[in-house]
């Protein structure tokens, strides 16, 4: 890659090797990996062998793909060193349930918050502390480092292969780990200092109107003490990525959503809230805790590898020389400067609700952790699919990445569109499922519904915003090869800031629409200002990633969600009778509604010509009748 002047000192550096730029610090490493990362799979699953003549990746404009099963869209090509369709759709499965745990007990946390503490001034201070692991998390588990470090060690595992025809010759992987871990490890523990020592700055910036800052400051220095947990754990996880053992990854938020309610319980009556914080912290080591065990086992592994990168010629990968791993920090400037963009919609939420009533925050945080599920899941498509579009982007398949992008966009928009409508027809009677008992009243479950309905409007363009900045950065790896050529994606550097710069745009529009609303409507016009923000910057992400070289069909794309948004609309209007009919009981409100949304939304979208539910509905007919017709030859 070519190197830029005046580059900034990388937060992960690596010995320079001489005759390097100073922006691309080489790892010795001569012989290419993977680059883009592995789909989840299973620890215990054995990825396939690769190949023995691994050639250039089949032609994928074009390739058919069930817009019904995710994961088996998801297959890799026969050139991948893992491929297999059954390799993915294990991988999907795994990742589907230990994220599904993960969420539920989440969901218990909040449940327990929500009847030990209610909804008040002490529940608000905390979620303010909260802001922290909030804000660490996406930055040093799934995003930066994820980026960094998975391509790093695929390619530090590809030269340990390479060990046998070079005798003496150092471990690439330790000799990664040696350059990058201690110097992190320094970074994080001071940044957690920092955070901790600036504490009543920090919470008098974040929420100036809270009645109790101490006890939030409290809290937020309990709390500064995830981040360097939380980075460990993100690069401890790109390291067992890069050796295709998924499963511990996966299971890191169950260890820690278990942390957080083991010592919630244990000492609430005691402590207060502030066992709440202290449980974050002790997940967040339980987190780490996890994941070394199985990596000091990969690390001093005598592995081979895993096999040559897709996309590298067969002679290369067959160990021909190649150049040095370089990382590029200025790649990753933009992915930290989004993440950080993003995660500020909460900081403006909670900046405006903390000059609202007390317990504003408290409403707000447990809308959006009910809402935001569906978001949740449809996302793991993209996690799995991602994989594909930056191999298509990397070999210059644009059109590849193109229908790649274009199906995710419309499962995205299926997963999410029926769970809004759900949310919208039953929103008061799934608060009450899921937290009115103890506390927590009839009075916050009425004022978290009616934030709930509002902020469900915005989680289309939620999930799009995710789904839209993956393959935008896959253009611009941080890592790879040097002297190898860059995508034809990445000719246009400048466009690296584009997703920033409108997530800023829409943080802007976030606080003004929320300063007019929020003192006339009051929390929903908070989550009515994030619903619009989150609303411009995903239709500039759509503009953009066409700037960035992957042409979308978009009046196709707004077509699709537009059949699938009238499709939401019926099933919430159905989904509302139907739970009117059960009165005042929350279970069976929730059982009737959520039925009557997902029969009608199923029915009208494969009426409007939706494939995203057309296809599997075909399907699904074909074995019905596959069944049937082997039961009456099995009756005769």
């Amino acid at each position: 890659m070519t190197a830029r002047p005046n580059p900034p000192a990388s937060p992960l550096p690596v010995p320079a090797a001489a005759g390097t730029a100073p922006e691309e610090a080489p790892v010795p490493a001569p012989a290419p990996a993977p680059v883009p990362a592995a789909a989840p799979a299973p620890e215990d699953a054995a990825p396939p062998a690769a190949p023995a003549a691994p050639g250039p990746p089949p032609a994928a404009a074009g390739q058919p793909a069930s817009a019904a099963d995710p994961a088996a869209s998801a297959a890799p090509d026969p050139a991948a060193p893992t491929a297999g369709a059954s390799f993915v759709a294990r991988a999907f499965g795994v990742t589907a349930l230990l994220t599904a745990a993960g969420s539920l007990l989440g969901m218990l946390r909040d449940l327990l918050l929500a009847r030990y503490f209610g909804a008040d001034e002490g529940t608000d201070a905390f979620l303010v502390s909260w802001t922290v692991p909030e804000t660490a998390s996406p930055l040093l588990i799934e995003d930066a480092m994820a980026f960094l470090m998975v391509p790093a060690f695929s390619l530090a595992l590809a030269a340990r292969g390479d060990r046998a025809a070079r005798p003496g010759a150092p471990d690439p992987v330790r000799a990664l780990v040696a350059a990058t871990l201690p110097r992190l490890c320094l970074a994080l523990a001071a940044l957690s200092g920092a955070v901790a020592a600036g504490a009543p700055q920090l919470v008098h910036l974040l929420a100036p109107g809270l009645p109790d800052p101490a006890l939030a400051v409290r809290c937020t220095r309990i709390t500064a003490l995830t981040v360097l947990p939380f980075g460990v754990t993100g690069y401890l996880s790109a390291a067992l990525r890069a050796h295709h053992r998924f499963t511990a990854p996966a299971a890191v938020t169950v260890v820690y959503n278990l942390g957080i309610l083991g010592l919630l319980a244990a000492c609430h009556r005691r402590f207060g809230v502030t066992a709440a914080a202290a449980g974050v912290a002790l997940g967040s080591v339980l987190m780490t805790a996890l994941l070394l065990p199985p990596f000091l086992r990969r690390l001093r592994g005598t592995g081979t590898g895993t096999g040559p990168a897709p996309g590298i010629p067969a002679a290369r990968a067959a160990g021909r020389p190649a150049g040095p791993l370089s990382l590029s920090p200025l790649v990753l400037l933009p992915v930290v400067a989004f993440s950080l963009a993003r995660q500020s919609q909460v900081f403006v939420e909670r900046y405006l609700g903390s000059e609202l009533p007390p317990g504003t925050i408290s409403h707000l945080n447990y809308a959006a952790k009910i809402a935001q599920l569906a978001m949740t899941a449809s996302l793991l498509i993209c996690t799995v699919t991602f994989p594909l579009v930056a191999r298509a982007v990397a070999d210059g398949d644009l059109r590849a990445a193109r229908d790649r992008v274009e199906k995710d966009l419309g499962l995205v928009g299926a997963v999410v569109l029926c769970g809004t409508a759900f949310l919208l027809a039953c929103a008061p009677a799934v608060v009450a499922v899921v937290f009115q008992r103890g506390a927590f009243g009839p009075q916050d479950t009425a004022a978290t519904a009616g934030v709930m309905r509002v902020y469900s409007l915005g989680l289309l363009a939620q999930a799009m915003t995710g789904a839209l900045v993956r393959p935008f950065f896959s253009t611009r790896p941080a890592v790879r090869i040097a002297g190898t050529p860059e995508p034809p994606g990445a000719a246009r550097p400048r466009l690296d800031w584009y997703p920033v710069a409108a997530m800023l745009l829409g943080l802007v529009v976030t606080a003004g629409v929320g300063a007019a609303a929020a003192p006339r409507a009051g929390a929903p016009g908070v989550a009515a200002a994030d619903a619009a923000g989150i609303a411009v910057t995903a239709a500039l992400l759509l503009h953009g990633l066409r700037l960035r070289g992957i042409p979308l069909r978009l009046r196709a794309v707004l077509a699709g969600q537009a059949r699938l948004a009238a499709a939401a609309a019926a099933a919430a209007a159905a989904g509302t009778a139907a739970a009117s009919l059960a009165g005042p009981r929350p279970v069976p409100a929730v059982l009737l509604g959520g039925a009557a949304v997902a029969a009608v939304f199923t029915a009208t979208a494969a009426a409007l010509g939706a494939p995203e539910l057309r296809t599997p509905l075909r399907a699904a007919g074909r074995v019905l009748r596959t069944a049937a017709e082997r039961g009456r030859r099995h009756g005769r």
